[in-house]
């Protein structure tokens, strides 16, 4: 059963465990998920404004072009799950634990993502611009044709990271941990010559 266009704004509906359940523009706006679990839902153009999703865990679970604005993922845990073509604006990502992910296309603008842990994420042409990743693990991640003007990555771990010569202009890389591979890249996006 899929449900069209409900609205569960401002609804409670925190601790509960939702299965195989599927949504397409459902509006959630100041919903209170907090504790929510998910597993094998699908979420498709939905509106998760101010959302509080504090304490959930989401597994195998798909939010395929959902906006996220100004929602609350402090302390949430994504396996296996596909944020493709989402919106995060504004959003608190303090102790986000994301495995195996999919964040292609993912709009994650202006968000603070210090420290976040993003390993071996596929965030292929994520809109970074002018993100804040000190010091975030990026190791493994696929930033393939991610938009990286004016995101800050100081500190931040890239070893084993794919990304592409725009990435490593646009970027502010200063004292990013880079692998050999990446190094030689960096210095040919930046014009050297390499003998």
């Amino acid at each position: 059963m899929i449900e069209t266009a409900e609205d569960y704004r401002e609804a409670v509906l925190s601790q509960q465990w939702w299965e195989k359940r599927s949504f397409v523009g459902c509006d959630f706006t100041e919903a209170d998920l907090r504790g929510l679990r998910t597993q094998g839902c699908t979420f498709d153009q939905c509106d998760f404004t101010k959302v509080d999703f504090e304490s959930s865990r989401h597994e195998a679970s798909a939010f395929r072009s959902c906006t996220f604005d100004r929602s609350v993922l402090a302390g949430t845990r994504w396996s296996s799950c596909s944020m493709l073509g989402s919106s995060f604006v504004d959003c608190r990502f303090q102790k986000v634990a994301f495995t195996e992910c999919d964040l292609s296309l993912v709009s994650l603008s202006r968000n603070r993502l210090s420290k976040v842990d993003l390993s071996g994420l596929r965030l292929r042409e994520a809109n970074l611009t002018e993100a804040d990743l000190t010091g975030a693990d990026l190791r493994g991640a696929d930033l393939t044709g991610a938009r990286l003007a004016g995101a800050t990555l100081e500190g931040a771990d890239l070893r084993g990271a794919r990304i592409d010569a725009n990435g490593l202009v646009q970027a502010n890389l200063s004292g990013v941990h880079v692998d050999t591979e990446t190094a030689i890249a960096y210095a040919a996006a930046h014009g050297l010559v390499i003998h």
